[in-house]
């Protein structure tokens, strides 16, 4: 493990335990901000027109959350296990969480949901994006992921965005000509 990694956790993590006000907001950015996000999908999807597009962008943001969580996630954690930083310091996190660290499930799920969200909507997009971000700061400061975990996860959910976006290039072109 590389030590900028375990620094700017450390660093991040710190501010944890010194205020109640803080411990609740990271808790609530790193375990409850994500319903809130797939409820803001949702919604979004109810604004497309016609329920082809509806459909359609119910179906890419499935798609892509199902890759990069569901599979790639998966893979990766059964070949490479990397412990969490609650069990790396021995040390209580402010939520509980199992499993391998390394990649971040929720990054891989938010960060593929923000960029599926960033192709139909560009403003909703960018919040999406700042919020995914937010959750991922919260949960190295609840204690229960590296920086590493953040950005891996976040890598991983934009590039199986990406692909499923390519991928569907010519149904979505078909659909909104």
């Amino acid at each position: 493990m590389s030590s900028l990694n375990q620094t700017l956790f450390l660093f991040i993590h710190n501010f944890a335990g010194r205020s109640v006000f803080l411990d609740d907001l990271g808790i609530f950015f790193a375990k409850h901000l994500p319903y809130l996000m797939v409820v803001g999908f949702l919604v979004l999807v109810g604004y497309e027109d016609g329920w082809r597009k509806k459909f359609y962008l119910f179906c890419e943001g499935a798609i892509a959350v199902m890759l990069a969580r569901g599979i790639l996630t998966e893979i990766i954690r059964f070949f490479y296990h990397l412990e969490r930083p609650f069990s790396f310091y021995n040390f209580t996190p402010l939520i509980s969480e199992s499993a391998w660290s390394f990649p971040s499930g929720h990054m891989t799920w938010f960060f593929a949901l923000s960029l599926t969200v960033w192709y139909a909507n560009r403003k909703w997009g960018w919040w999406f994006f700042g919020l995914s971000a937010v959750m991922g700061i919260a949960r190295i400061y609840t204690g229960i992921h590296w920086p590493l975990d953040i950005l891996g996860g976040a890598a991983i959910g934009l590039l199986s965005a990406w692909f499923v976006h390519w991928l569907l290039r010519k149904s979505r072109t078909a659909l909104y000509s």
